[in-house]
């Protein structure tokens, strides 16, 4: 029996398959207490998995330690992320590590902006993350550096003081220094022998003035549906699809540029063409670049569960390896949502081609089908009114739902943080005008890459499981938890073959 329900809102066979998948997306929505040996634990914890019959879930801590159990000293439930104030460190630390990851820390960042940025102090900061890290933010953020670092020197051509800008250091010398200290290898010695060096250096689309890193991922990967997704949706002169490969431009402040994504023939991974005007912000880009193809997902415990269900076993059977496409940025997800409201896929790109067009910064690239960035929250949040919606041919009070959209972002108000607990930006996102359950949901599922989140209400999805109500949809799709979205995703696809 439950100390008290999941926050997944479902019976325990619900929290078990996550604790048995130790999804790292569910860490702080439930506690697992073992009657065995009365230790409660995060469902992250590294030790090996009780069985079933010897679990008790809990929503809160404090609800585990009332039932007699006491805290594991592995996973330390206490730094769990969560609501209550015991948690709140590591909500700090995974909001940080997302920051860092895109490059907070470098080359230009301190601790104590990051940390004013997260609305704690410096200090705070510093002993969260030795707490739950064991390291520094400072080493944390090296250590970023330096695996990009590696992979640029060995994969690329690149000169060293570009590897060195891009990886995020403004001095060779520290550049050097660092690279040796932690590979006991100098940079020009690593590269000799490298896949550069052999010839096989580039990448998709790569031209003189561009780079390619590559992005692994855990096999199997259905490239041929995440390429069908984007294609409908590629937003004109932002987005293309040709040959089996992304495009599209991107750009962060008045750092520009264009890029390529293909499935690499030889690896599980995918291989990113990046123009080096958007060297400064690699580390950026590379984070987006894993939140849009979904590539830190177990698609084989997410297949093997969802596979039980007869409405989803031929769907999963087809397409074993099928990901929830996210997005690139959470504003132009936001829009993308907003603009395509009660209009065709192909409407919608219409109308998000005339945003570009209106509000978007034009860009010279290789390609021809890219010619523009898509305009910021904060280029929209200039809007002084509903007036631009003229140009688009979208109804004013659709207008105005972007520009609340676009304000929201700007001023730090809506964060689309993975750290964030899903039912609260639920909630954040559905008081803003014109916002519903759905738009919600799929922006959880997009923005976020929440993979529990589910669109009720859409009527493909309501088509495919029979016709039903969006009431009845959550109902069938119960099973599915913790991963209705890849459930959804599935219904999506139609269960076409690969």
């Amino acid at each position: 029996m439950l100390g008290s329900v999941s926050p997944l809102d479902a019976d325990v066979d619900v929290c078990y398959r996550a604790l048995a998948a130790r999804d790292a997306r569910f860490d702080g929505l439930f506690f697992v207490g073992v009657e065995t040996t009365g230790v409660y634990c995060r469902p992250v914890c590294p030790a090996r998995t009780p069985g079933r019959d010897r679990c008790r879930f809990f929503r809160a801590a404090t609800q585990a330690e009332a039932a007699g159990f006491r805290s594991c000293f592995r996973c330390r439930p206490e730094l769990a992320p969560g609501a209550a104030p015991v948690d709140a460190l590591s909500r700090v630390v995974a909001s940080a590590m997302r920051r860092i990851d895109e490059g907070a820390l470098s080359p230009d960042g301190s601790v104590d902006g990051l940390a004013r940025e997260l609305g704690v102090s410096g200090r705070h900061l510093r002993r969260a993350m030795q707490a739950e890290l064991g390291v520094s933010p400072l080493a944390l953020a090296e250590t970023r550096r330096l695996a990009l670092a590696r992979q640029l020197i060995v994969d690329t051509t690149l000169p060293m003081t570009e590897v060195a800008f891009a990886s995020g250091y403004r001095s060779v010398r520290r550049f050097n220094a660092a690279v040796k200290a932690r590979y006991a290898r100098s940079p020009s010695t690593m590269r000799r022998g490298g896949r550069a060096a052999a010839g096989t250096g580039t990448g998709a689309g790569a031209t003189d003035d561009s780079l390619t890193v590559m992005l692994p991922y855990r096999a199997p990967y259905d490239w041929a549906a995440m390429l069908g997704h984007l294609a409908a949706r590629a937003i004109p002169g932002v987005e293309h699809v040709r040959d089996g490969v992304y495009l599209r431009t991107a750009g962060f402040g008045a750092c520009r540029g264009w890029l390529a994504v293909a499935a690499d023939g030889g690896r599980a991974a995918l291989r990113a063409t990046i123009s080096t005007s958007l060297s400064g912000s690699l580390m950026t880009v590379v984070a987006r670049l894993r939140r849009l193809f979904d590539l830190d997902a177990q698609p084989a415990a997410i297949a093997a569960h969802l596979s039980r269900d007869p409405r989803l076993a031929a769907h999963v059977r087809a397409r074993p390896g099928l990901r929830v496409a996210g997005a690139f940025d959470p504003f132009e997800a936001a829009a993308r949502a907003v603009l395509g409201q009660q209009v065709s896929l192909a409407a919608a790109r219409t109308i998000a081609g005339r945003l570009v067009v209106a509000g978007g910064a034009p860009i010279a690239t290789p390609h021809p089908e890219l010619t523009h960035v898509f305009p910021s929250a904060a280029d929209i949040s200039r809007q002084p009114d509903v007036g631009f919606a003229a140009s688009l041919g979208v109804p004013a009070r659709r207008a105005a739902t972007l520009l609340a959209f676009a304000r929201a972002i700007a001023s730090g108000r809506l964060a689309f943080d993975a750290a964030l607990e899903p039912a609260s930006l639920i909630e954040q996102i559905i008081a803003l005008p014109g916002v519903g359950p759905w738009t919600a949901h799929y922006l959880a599922m997009r923005a976020v890459g929440w993979p529990d989140a589910f669109p009720e209400g859409d009527l493909v999805l309501r088509k495919r499981l029979g016709g039903i109500s969006g009431r009845a949809a959550r109902a069938l799709a119960e099973p599915w938890r913790p991963w209705r979205a890849y459930g959804a995703t599935h219904l999506w696809q139609g269960g076409a073959q690969p």
